[in-house]
């Protein structure tokens, strides 16, 4: 099957009319999208917006040929003309199939929001899913999705669609994942690149036409990523960011429950609220262990809390017993959770702190706090693929693609 994007924006397009946000200000040229409407083999419409005729034209196809056109989402604002000869859009009740002339079949998904997805079935076999924007599968069985070649979907709106479905089988390694109703909610170019990078998806200029089951070399998932920052800085959100599509992840707090302590219990309560509901969650500073198992994505949030409680456990604090051998033994912690690390075979997202650049500790604890710091962020980040530093949000790539 040939896939022509004519448009791969929101439905108000990006850059939004009359919005004056820093990414619609940037959405100039290649990053200036329609909102999205997709052409199947010349056969099929998925999506009727204004100027579908000229932006075919623009890709050098024509509209003569569609049999079909279907419509994902509800569509706000006055009516879209049909262009001549272009037979009326509908929809397809959730959980019927349409059978083309052309030999393709669309079956409608059914939405966990207002919407309709389709799966589409071309003559050849190659199974291609399109998602509205906003929404995530519904109802979907292990075992009873079969996998799709490529899948079109709001990436960045809805990451957890994709979630679902690689929980149920329905997407592998091998599944070309295209965001479409690009809005401004990441900048283009650069940025909206490595968050789509992120999560296995790419995004693809207004006009393009895809071949379903044509190897792309869209780079792998990262495997072991340690995120630093600041306080406040965003680590926290840019960590779970990179895991939110992906199903079963557990997630590891190293801070414990801190009984008693209101702000602490606020800040606790706060990462629930942001993490989805299908991740489970360990508080537990014995990471060895978890990294040596197989198993789902690891995020442990934060290897800096690891490192206080194993500095507490040597007696760090104490001149006498850092020189005896607490110095040795916390030096034999951190080199254990270097080596599992590097042994892991599980997807492993790590935050610490980057605390070697504001002023100097006044203290020899709080100096010896720093430096140790300092050393366990060296160790980790050399055993991992991608390493990132977010500073005011923004994430700076210090090693590998993403």
């Amino acid at each position: 099957m040939e896939l022509t994007l004519l448009g791969t924006g929101a439905p108000a397009g990006l850059p939004r009319p009359d919005c004056p946000c820093a990414a619609c200000a940037v959405s100039l040229g290649v990053d200036a999208r329609a909102a999205t409407a997709v052409l199947v083999d010349g056969a099929l419409l998925l999506d009727l917006t204004p100027g579908a005729a000229f932006a075919a034209a623009r890709a050098g196809h024509s509209l003569g040929g569609v049999r079909q056109v279907l419509l994902s989402h509800p569509h706000d604002g006055p009516p879209v003309e049909v262009p001549a000869g272009l037979p009326q859009p509908g929809r397809v009740p959730d959980g019927r199939e349409l059978a083309l002339l052309t030999g393709h079949r669309v079956r409608a998904v059914a939405m966990d929001a207002p919407g309709t997805g389709y799966a589409v079935t071309g003559p050849d076999g190659q199974r291609v899913l399109y998602l509205p924007p906003g929404g995530a599968p519904a109802g979907l069985e292990e075992g009873r999705v079969e996998s799709y070649d490529m899948v079109l979907a709001d990436v960045v709106g809805r990451p957890d669609a994709l979630a679902k479905l690689r929980a149920v089988g329905a997407m592998g390694a091998a599944t070309d994942v295209i965001a479409v109703h690009l809005d401004h909610d990441v900048p283009p170019g650069a940025e909206l690149t490595r968050r789509l990078a992120a999560v296995g998806a790419r995004a693809v200029p207004d006009g393009t036409t895809l071949t379903v089951g044509v190897y792309e070399d869209v780079p792998d998932v990262p495997r072991r990523t340690l995120v630093l920052g600041g306080a406040r800085s965003g680590k926290s959100v840019e960590a779970e960011r990179r895991l939110e599509a992906f199903p079963d992840v557990l997630y590891v707090a190293t801070g414990g429950s801190r009984n008693g302590d209101t702000e602490w219990a606020s800040r606790v309560s706060a990462h629930r609220d942001r993490r989805p509901g299908s991740w489970r969650t360990a508080e537990t500073c014995d990471l060895v262990p978890l990294l040596a198992e197989d198993g789902p994505p690891l995020l442990i949030d934060c290897l800096s809390l690891w490192l206080t409680d194993a500095m507490d456990s040597v007696g760090a604090w104490d001149d006498t017993e850092w020189g005896d051998r607490g110095e040795k033994q916390l030096r034999e912690r951190v080199r254990e959770l270097t080596a599992a690390v590097r042994a892991t075979r599980r997807t492993l997202v790590a935050v610490s702190n980057e605390v070697g650049s504001g002023i100097v500790p006044a203290t020899a604890s709080g100096r010896r706090y720093r430096d140790e710091l300092g050393r366990l962020n060296s160790a980790i980040a050399g055993e991992c693929e991608h390493v990132l530093l977010v500073v005011a949000g923004q994430a700076l790539t210090l090693r590998g693609w993403a």
